[in-house]
């Protein structure tokens, strides 16, 4: 699809909802249970970021560990984060 065909079409939902923030929808969406803020963290097993509710991030900081590591059995006991 061209991209004044793309800009059009987010005109015309913009129209519709001023609150509309394009393909991700609304920034919040109080309808939805369980909407938590997220923040990205790195996995201290595999290294890849996550993005995990902040509670989480604050709490375990450094030493968090994905839920793929856990499931696969690489995460050390004393660190396993449940998400």
């Amino acid at each position: 699809m061209s991209r004044r065909k793309d800009r059009a079409r987010f005109d015309a939902m913009k129209g519709l909802d001023p609150d509309y923030k394009g393909f991700r929808g609304s920034a919040k969406e109080p309808d939805r249970p369980g909407q938590a803020p997220l923040e990205a963290v790195t996995c201290s097993v595999c290294g890849r970021k996550r993005n995990v509710p902040r509670g989480v991030a604050l709490e375990l900081g450094d030493a968090y560990v994905c839920q793929r590591c856990v499931e696969e059995g690489r995460a050390p006991t004393a660190t396993t984060a449940a998400q």
